[in-house]
């Protein structure tokens, strides 16, 4: 499997601020797409941000709310890396939506129950 972005992906209740958080501590713009924005830095995505709006702030190190974040793993070949992950003992978790253009993903859990997502680009098909 060839990952081509890796991403980690923060919840927020305020995705305008959080993304413009992470936009300015690494130096990128934030690409606003309604409930997800993505920051990238030189054109490169580096931090997801997806709305969560009964998001509860972690507290550190060992409070009664965990940490809360997953990997988004873009993928050159989804087929492929699905049966990598699942080879090594990945659950889905919520399979993919099946879109036709654009981005697509499909949630899985790791061993230990840790979400993550493999994410991929939906070739524009011929005539769409």
């Amino acid at each position: 499997m060839r990952i081509v972005h890796q991403v980690v992906t923060f919840d927020a209740a305020d995705l305008a601020a959080e993304s413009r958080f992470w936009a300015g501590v690494l130096g990128g713009e934030v690409d606003d797409d309604g409930d997800w924005h993505m920051v990238l830095v030189d054109g490169a995505p580096r931090i997801g941000v997806q709305l969560a709006p009964d998001h509860v702030p972690p507290t550190w190190p060992d409070g009664p709310t965990r940490q809360q974040i997953h990997l988004d793993l873009w993928v050159e070949d989804f087929a492929e890396a699905h049966e990598q992950v699942m080879a090594l003992g990945a659950t889905v978790l919520q399979p993919a939506a099946g879109t036709t253009t654009g981005d697509d993903f499909q949630v899985y859990a790791d061993p230990a129950g840790h979400p993550f997502c493999l994410c991929w680009l939906v070739a524009r098909q011929p005539g769409a």
